[in-house]
């Protein structure tokens, strides 16, 4: 599981330090049908310094809430009354809601875990993951790093390099981008976090912070789940980044 958080600490005068702090707090929205589970959800959440500013018990509440508060993150299961996680991923990807989602269910079966990355979701964790694992997953889904239980991304990753047949060799170009645009898109599209990517290009983490930014505006992207299915979709090689 990805769960490496990169963030960097922020600038502040001693007189601020306190405002800073709060400033700093990744908001979440937690979503789900059963209230103990939701409840031990939020506090736990709360204790490790994250600010929950609402909870849901269905789908169309999760999708209404997370709407309105435009949270950082958005906990949710995935089989919820009214509306399923992938459908509130979809709606909310649909609505242009820049909430980054990590589904945390009781289910790893292969399929609910594909229906939920295509829809939107950035990361998925099953509900026997330890507290730290899931705490430490959604620091990593705030900083927009994809975060699965372990052997669900290489599942994933598994089914999008499905579809790779094309025969055109300009399908594998992407004029966009500079040579070093190239490489750094194809470590992060396989979930590879700044920092190692960094040390493996002999590169600063600002340098490969900025390269990524640099990605997303050129090819019109958001975040790291729309740039691994653009490469994936367009044929590019992930097998081997320094190909």
């Amino acid at each position: 599981m990805t769960s490496e958080v990169e963030a960097e600490p922020p600038e502040a005068t001693p007189g601020a330090a306190g405002a800073a702090r709060v400033q700093s707090r990744i908001r979440v929205v937690v979503a789900d049908d059963h209230p103990m589970w939701r409840d031990a959800v939020a506090r736990d959440l709360a204790d490790a310094g994250f600010e929950v500013v609402a909870t849901a018990d269905d789908g169309r509440a999760a999708l209404a809430r997370t709407r309105a508060t435009a949270p950082d993150v958005l906990v949710l299961d995935l089989n919820l009354p009214a509306m399923s996680g992938p459908e509130v991923c979809a709606a909310l990807a649909a609505a242009g809601v820049e909430t980054r989602i990590l589904i945390l269910s009781a289910s790893g079966d292969q399929q609910d875990v594909l229906d939920a990355v295509k829809a939107g979701a950035l990361g998925y964790l099953v509900k026997s993951a330890r507290r730290e694992e899931f705490v430490a997953a959604v620091h990593a889904t705030a900083a927009g790093e994809p975060v699965f239980t372990a052997g669900l991304a290489g599942l994933v990753l598994g089914e999008f390099r499905r579809p790779q047949t094309r025969d055109a060799a300009d399908d594998r170009v992407i004029p966009e981008l500079t040579d070093r645009e190239t490489e750094v898109l194809k470590y992060v599209a396989t979930g590879m976090g700044y920092k190692e990517i960094a040390g493996l290009l002999f590169l600063s983490h600002r340098t490969v912070q900025n390269h990524v930014q640099n990605i997303f505006g050129k090819l019109h992207l958001r975040n790291r789940v729309e740039l691994a299915r653009y490469a994936l979709e367009r044929g590019i090689d992930l097998a081997d980044p320094a190909s």
